[in-house]
């Protein structure tokens, strides 16, 4: 294989005898052996005598997953001659590079440098998709938030924790790529081709890598800018309710305070009303008309009007 030029190896889930194996035939440092058995979560470039070494974070594309956006580890060992790829799990981006290979295998010279691009760049273009997913959900949640009537409003809270959420595990996944590139293109010389001059190729894998680390700061960008639209639509929500919370309690003590002035009026009637209802001497009683009664029954309803007047008069009532 080494004869015929470039070859790539895919490997997944090797064992310690293959890792072992693979050491003593391509002399990989024992330190790299151990990352990519332990499976190194972070993400790196390292630079050893023969060989660079770089771990790129991927996730798990299947959607019914118990943990969304598990990273799974891409290990890539990039020599002279060959690529070398580890992975503890399957996934589609071997696949999907060899697959651009052999669209466009006239037209470039595949490289193992080139090799070590095409992967990192179908791992960068697999967060699209849910970026602009979480771009939709945001100007989704952004224009109901305070829209929406109370009844619709149940799982509003949960929509904003949900999309915030999925974008914290992007910007996780994320945030380190952009600095790993910035790493492998100013270490190009070390990196591409170790002990050797570089080649027009090689220069164009460079060019290439540039424009991978744009789009990963044009995501990281997005991905702020949506966090801040989410961290504000969030707090309208809870300003929202809070408005509403406040105008129930406005409306209860508005029916309170009229409950209030109602007794107000009552307690003094039935005070009246309790104390002649007892075992005493009643003024009148002993007279066969009601001019007593009349004089009385008057002056509770006389209280009643003023109480009333004189309630409506402060807007009591």
């Amino acid at each position: 294989m080494a004869k015929k030029g470039c070859f790539w190896i895919d490997i997944l889930d090797p064992t310690d005898e293959e890792m072992k194996a693979l050491g003593k035939i391509f002399n990989i440092h024992p330190l790299t052996i151990e990352d990519i058995a332990m499976d190194e979560p972070r993400e790196k470039c390292e630079v050893f005598k023969n060989y660079c070494f770089i771990t790129f974070r991927a996730f798990d594309p299947n959607p019914s997953a118990i943990t969304p956006l598990k990273p799974l580890g891409m290990h890539i060992l990039v020599f002279k001659e060959c690529v070398l790829t580890f992975h503890l799990r399957p996934m589609n981006h071997p696949q999907n590079v060899r697959k651009r290979i052999k669209l466009l295998k006239d037209y470039i010279h595949v490289t193992p440098d080139w090799i070590c691009y095409g992967i990192l760049d179908d791992i960068t273009d697999s967060f699209a998709p849910l970026i602009y997913a979480v771009e939709f959900e945001v100007d989704s949640i952004d224009e109901l938030v305070l829209i929406l009537k109370e009844s619709e409003q149940s799982d509003m809270l949960r929509r904003i924790g949900y999309c915030r959420k999925k974008m914290m595990g992007l910007l996780r996944l994320l945030v380190t790529k952009a600095d790993v590139l910035k790493t492998m293109i100013k270490r190009g010389e070390a990196w591409m081709a170790v002990g050797t001059e570089k080649s027009n190729g090689d220069s164009d894998v460079a060019i290439y890598l540039g424009d991978v680390q744009d789009h990963l700061i044009t995501m990281l960008q997005s991905l702020n800018h949506y966090e801040k639209i989410s961290s504000r639509s969030h707090s309208n929500y809870l300003a929202q309710i809070s408005i509403e919370m406040t105008q129930t309690n406005n409306e209860i003590n508005d029916v309170l305070s009229k409950l209030t002035a109602l007794g107000s009026i009552i307690i003094p009637m039935n005070l009246v009303t309790g104390l002649w209802g007892m075992n005493v001497q009643v003024p009148g009683q002993a007279q066969e008309d009601l001019w007593w009664f009349s004089l009385i029954f008057g002056s509770i309803l006389s209280f009643c009007v003023f109480a009333i007047i004189l309630m409506r008069c402060y807007r009591i009532i």
